[in-house]
């Protein structure tokens, strides 16, 4: 699988030697000409622009366009952000570009708000003269009158009763011409173990979460009032839907695989396949098929669904039930997060683009210690209504400087299209929404978009040949020490912290230096939920794990999933200790 993925990678992200270079730097030449809006800080193939429709909108996730262009976004709070404030108003936002340069001159605000108490959501759509929208745990329908941007008129329940708990509570959907929407209700865990995420705890049988969880639903978008319930299941073994598209009777959807396989089994799977394991997949979707979870995982290196060790795989050898579940028809690398799913219309872009996908990936927390990846938006060529060929990454430096979750400048995670065959792009860290377009031959093959401009990230392999001096660097940075410890420690902890030595998985859930991301709290407050901020309590915590989170919907496992021994552990305590009253320093 790791030569399978490096000739992606060379495909799609490694910039080309000297012929490709200069062909790149005459396209965004060209680019900068063709965009009013100059730098729109993302990497395109060449011929495409991009402009920054718009920015600030709070955690935009998905969007949807009208016949007239106006661009309608939902944006979501709570626990999912942690926290994370959103901008004032209702959470569907309506962008309208009346001058045409790109820019949206026009953001109104609408819909349920924080006094309210509303959340947002992630799904919208456009069907039947009206605004669908996810909120909390219904779909409602605004009625758009002839010639309104925002609607007037009250919301309608279309659905109610959508399951919120857990770690995936969003509830994307699609509404096909007919006005069946297909709506994701994702899993409430990772793998459906007796504990979550925790080490070798085994899967439940049955794996009752699947009556109401884990699968797509079916239900009539012309109907008011309906109740979420079992009956209304399409197809289920399917952990977190989030992209889901409609090609006339054929209905797609993209699949998040499971997280932790190194971590809750280091018997069975290395570091690396932990990286590398499970590829994340395009299915298409058929009413009543089982695409697997929790007792499958899509293995892209062996081409088969391999049987999950919760339900007693060997590490990838062992089919077992696997044999009778529904594999996706197209794969991608681990982790990525296949947040959004557009099957391409327009007759703007190249011919090459039209009845494609494109494929919205948020990026990955779970690679550690080795580079995160994702945090862009790739094409899969489709030839005769089917996928064909490797993909392409489209648009990339989205993240900026730093691929993690805590750093990302901006993570993909909406895609639609225009009216005139421009594509949009949402982004649910700063609230960015991007409008590309296209500037040249409609004839021009497919070609990857350029390398980004941001520096390597390190990985536990990287290092000088004399090695590292535990002390180097902390002169201008200084961290307070613990009294039982050392600053050689507090250094060492900060390297296994961050992935750069032991295996350290922290910074995955907890952000880069634990600055926060959504899956883990920022340790740099001194806000102490499992002790009292000790030395002794910080080393137990991370010993024990966290298997219920007072406050955030991931558990940690002990350890955090990594390898480490007493000493590492030790060193990891004195970091946390150090990062909390560096402050108070």
């Amino acid at each position: 699988m790791q030569k399978k993925l490096l000739s992606r990678a060379s495909l799609a992200i490694l910039a080309p030697l000297a012929l490709a270079q200069a062909n790149a730097f005459a396209a965004q030449s060209e680019s900068k000409q063709a965009c009013p809006g100059g730098d729109a800080g993302i990497t395109l193939p060449p011929g495409f622009c991009a402009t920054i429709f718009a920015d600030g909108l709070g955690h935009v996730r998905h969007i949807a366009v009208s016949a007239d262009g106006t661009v309608y976004a939902n944006t979501w709070s709570g626990r999912y952000y942690a926290g994370a404030k959103t901008p004032a108003g209702g959470f569907l936002v309506a962008l309208q570009d009346k001058n045409g340069d790109g820019k949206a001159d026009v953001v109104e605000r609408f819909g349920e708000t924080h006094a309210t108490g509303g959340s947002g959501g992630t799904g919208v759509a456009l069907y039947d003269v009206g605004l669908y929208a996810e909120e909390s745990d219904k779909v409602v329908r605004y009625p758009l009158a002839r010639g309104e941007v925002v609607p007037s008129g009250k919301a309608e329940t279309v659905i109610f009763g959508m399951p919120l708990t857990g770690d995936h509570p969003m509830h994307p959907f699609a509404i096909d011409a007919q006005g069946n929407l297909y709506l994701d209700s994702a899993s409430a865990t990772d793998s459906c173990q007796a504990q979550n995420r925790m080490p070798e705890s085994p899967g439940l049988k049955p794996c009752k979460e699947l009556e109401t969880r884990a699968g797509v639903w079916r239900y009539d978008a012309k109907k008011r009032g309906q109740k979420f319930s079992p009956a209304e299941r399409f197809a289920t073994g399917i952990r977190n839907a989030e992209g889901i598209a409609i090609d006339g009777d054929r209905i797609f959807a993209t699949q998040h695989g499971r997280d932790q396989l190194s971590e809750n089994w280091p018997k069975l799977y290395t570091p690396r396949q932990g990286a590398d394991l499970p590829a994340e997949e395009l299915l298409e979707l058929r009413q009543g098929a089982d695409y697997g979870w929790p007792e499958c995982y899509y293995d892209d290196a062996q081409r088969k669904l391999a049987l999950a060790p919760e339900y007693g795989g060997d590490g990838g050898r062992e089919i077992g039930v696997c044999a009778d579940k529904q594999g996706p028809i197209a794969a991608f690398p681990a982790h990525w997060a296949p947040n959004a799913l557009l099957i391409y219309r327009g007759g703007q872009f190249p011919t090459a683009y039209r009845g494609g996908f494109f494929i919205a990936f948020h990026g990955s927390w779970n690679r550690a210690p080795f580079p995160q990846g994702g945090y862009n938006v790739v094409f899969q060529p489709v030839k005769d209504g089917r996928p064909t060929g490797d993909f392409i990454v489209f648009a990339d430096g989205f993240a900026s400087a730093v691929k993690r979750p805590g750093s990302a400048a901006h993570r993909p995670t909406g895609l639609a299209e225009g009216p005139d065959g421009a594509l949009y792009v949402s982004d649910d860290v700063r609230g960015r929404i991007w409008r590309v377009t296209y500037h040249g031959d409609v004839a021009q093959a497919l070609e990857a978009a350029p390398a980004p401009r941001e520096p390597v990230q390190p990985s536990q392999e990287a290092g000088p040949p004399e090695g590292v001096n535990p002390q180097a660097g902390l002169e201008g940075k200084r961290l307070p020490t613990p009294p039982e410890a050392t600053e050689a420690q507090v250094a060492l902890g900060e390297r296994i912290f961050n992935g750069h030595a032991a295996d350290g998985t922290c910074g995955g859930c907890h952000g880069e230096n634990g600055a926060g991301a959504p899956l883990g709290p920022n340790l740099t407050r001194g806000k102490w939920l499992w002790g009292d901020g000790s030395l002794a309590a910080i080393r137990k915590t991370i010993v024990d794990g966290v298997a219920q989170p007072k406050e955030y919907r991931s558990p940690m496992p002990p350890k955090g999933g990594a390898p480490l021994t007493d000493s590492d552990v030790a060193a990891v305590s004195a970091y946390v200790w150090a990062i909390s009253r560096e402050k108070e320093k």
